[in-house]
């Protein structure tokens, strides 16, 4: 009785930890949130939020789109402000100083290219992108049992130097849902601090959830909340609003 129980400890220890590699963490993770093919069938997503920061709340508008395009509208004082529009090519934005667009350097774009691939989400096929994934362990982020996964992407470049491109995403085990993403800044007044995205509130959207509420900021410091109040999936948008306007 004493080797079958003990056999039978053993079969269920490699099962508990073959259900946990990585792979079959995103497994989970896809199919929990509305499937891995119908998140590849999104072509684009307009986000409606708003920004919490110094007691005001700044409407904004947040445009991703499956071929690279992208771009942040923020309503301000009556103000249009567009940050980070990519048109595929063309990084740029709106000086909040002098409302004037300009164009991000050549290292910014070039890095900005490289996650042109990663719509809707950096996991789908990352094989066949060239990225790792390594489950880490577990962590425990605000009260909740996670999975640490570490995601390595295409090297980026900082300051002329080839730099690791690493995250560290924390899914719940209750869900199998990111509820915390964590990455070295390598660069600005930031650097060597660690940012941290966290995210709760998962909301159905046409068959597929998305989190809609986030907190971004540096770790260990209290962050921006934003909060999400509609999203649309495939919206139809005009690409001439990612051009970088002419003079």
């Amino acid at each position: 009785m004493k080797k079958i129980t003990l056999l039978l400890l053993v079969i269920m220890a490699s099962l508990g930890v073959k259900a946990q590699t990585a792979d079959e963490i995103l497994e989970n993770y896809f199919e929990n949130i509305g499937g891995l093919e119908n998140l590849k069938s999104i072509q684009g997503i307009k986000m409606t939020a708003k920004v919490s920061q110094q007691g005001m709340e700044i409407p904004l508008e947040i445009f991703q789109f499956s071929d690279g395009k992208q771009m942040t509208v923020i309503n301000f004082q009556g103000k249009e402000i567009k940050q980070g529009v990519f048109d595929g090519e063309t990084l740029w934005g709106h000086n909040f100083m002098t409302m004037k667009a300009e164009k991000n350097d050549a290292e910014t774009t070039a890095n900005m290219k490289l996650n042109s691939n990663d719509f809707p989400d950096s996991f789908i096929d990352y094989k066949d992108k060239g990225y790792t994934v390594e489950l880490l362990g577990n962590e425990t982020i605000d009260g909740a049992e996670t999975f640490k996964i570490k995601l390595t992407k295409e090297p980026v470049t900082i300051d002329g130097n080839k730099e690791d491109d690493v995250s560290f995403y924390f899914f719940d085990k209750e869900n199998f849902v990111p509820i915390a993403i964590q990455k070295e800044i390598k660069a600005g007044q930031g650097k060597g601090m660690i940012s941290e995205v966290t995210m709760s509130d998962y909301q159905e959207v046409d068959g597929i959830y998305f989190p809609f509420s986030m907190t971004q900021g540096v770790k260990g410091q209290p962050g921006a909340p934003l909060t999400i109040t509609t999203i649309e999936l495939n919206p139809e948008v005009d690409a001439s609003v990612f051009t970088f306007p002419a003079e």
